[in-house]
């Protein structure tokens, strides 16, 4: 057993392959070695569902270094989990946010939660996405606490669930009335800043007919031939969606249809037929009218004549706007530089929380360790040294005047 802080770390192995573990290197190892899948709406079941045990590890973390913290309730066993750290003096906030859950782990190749550590990687679902980010930050938080800089800015860190799916960790976050001047959301960057990114919007949408024994299938109107239609007509849109505008740095508006289902058995004539659809916004677009638009769409194409029906939105968050955020990434940029040497400043087609957070009022950006080619991948990986870059990185933000 080793202790930090004050804080028990449930670890057993005390060396890399390059010498001694370090204290952030510990951290990003047990919290990899804890899952905490986010089903996706998927029926799972099991202790490796949900973020509880992440939840309760960052409790435990937040009790040994004796700062205040709170334990935001966003559904059953999905806690955000805010602790603050206060400099006398202080003049600034800084939000640092980063999400607890991973996506699921049934196609990984290696042991997802083994923490296997080689090479200078540390291997295992979430070691990309986001835990190397949440190892990062929570290190900053604790030396922040430990040393009690002067100049340091007062520190809020946010650690969310359910970014992988819904967003609804970040969305109760933002209802608790955030006070902050800036905000850093962790996803892996490679140690570079992100401005700008597009939003999301998802929705299903249900092509309707009439069932009937298969044998006679004049006898009812077949969903699935009717969605088949709705599909020509929508894929259209898409297209003309695609060239109708574009934003100079983030590019066009996107639709895609990502999953469908229909029918209850092969000798009924189907009634429904769902289709499960993915807008992506860019700044200005309301996720709330982005449906409105294709529906209406659809109602105006004179060759159907197709009854179909579409859900409110299950998931939506906006676009991030590079603008607001000047001052920030000056700072962050500075930081970095004088870790890295250099960095770039980057938009990118994903969503995160910072949009929801910037939503707000808050300038923010996101930044942390690691690859977004590797997030989500088969063997997902993390470099160790970029994890203690970012930690240091993110402390000289946190100082900075």
């Amino acid at each position: 057993m080793l202790y930090w802080s004050g804080v028990l770390i449930r670890s057993t192995l005390c060396q890399t392959h390059g010498g001694p573990m370090t204290e952030t290197t510990r951290l990003l190892r047990d919290l990899v070695a804890l899952p905490s899948i986010n089903p996706m709406g998927r029926d799972m079941r099991g202790p490796e569902i949900y973020e509880a045990q992440v939840t309760n590890y960052l409790e435990e973390f937040f009790r040994g270094l004796g700062v205040p913290y709170e334990r935001q309730v966003v559904a059953p066993l999905r806690d955000n989990i805010v602790a603050r750290f206060e400099c006398p003096g202080a003049r600034r906030t800084l939000l640092l946010e980063v999400h607890q859950d991973t996506v699921p782990a049934d196609t990984m190749a290696i042991e997802p939660f083994g923490a296997r550590i080689e090479q200078g990687r540390l291997y295992g679902r979430g070691a990309c996405d986001v835990k190397g980010g949440m190892a990062s930050m929570l290190a900053t938080f604790a030396r922040l606490v430990r040393e009690k800089p002067v100049a340091a800015m007062n520190v809020t860190l946010a650690c969310t669930v359910d970014e992988e799916h819904t967003f609804l960790g970040v969305q109760r976050l933002t209802r608790e009335g955030l006070a902050a001047d800036l905000a850093v959301i962790a996803e892996p960057t490679q140690l570079h800043i992100v401005h700008a990114h597009k939003g999301v919007v998802r929705w299903t949408l249900t092509a309707l007919g009439q069932s009937c024994h298969s044998s006679t299938p004049e006898q009812g109107v077949n969903a699935i031939y009717n969605m088949a239609g709705l599909l020509i007509v929508i894929q259209q849109f898409a297209e003309s969606l695609r060239t109708s505008r574009a934003d100079p740095l983030l590019g066009p508006p996107t639709l895609s249809v990502g999953r469908i289902e229909g029918g209850t058995s092969v000798n009924t004539v189907p009634d429904r037929c769902r289709i499960e659809i993915d807008r992506r916004l860019i700044p200005g677009e309301d996720p709330l009218i982005a449906p409105h638009e294709l529906d209406a769409y659809l109602r105006q194409a004179t060759q159907l004549q197709v009854d179909f029906e579409s859900s409110m939105p299950w998931l939506q968050a906006p676009a991030l706007a590079p603008t607001g955020s000047e001052e920030l990434i000056g700072m962050l940029g500075r930081a970095i530089d004088s870790v890295k040497g250099a960095h770039r400043v980057m938009p990118v087609p994903y969503g995160t929380d910072a949009s929801t957070i910037a939503q707000t009022g808050i300038p923010s950006v996101v930044f942390g360790p690691g690859d977004i080619g590797k997030a989500h991948t088969c063997d997902e990986w993390v470099p160790l040294e970029e994890v203690e870059e970012a930690a240091e990185i993110l402390y000289r933000l946190a100082c900075a005047t």
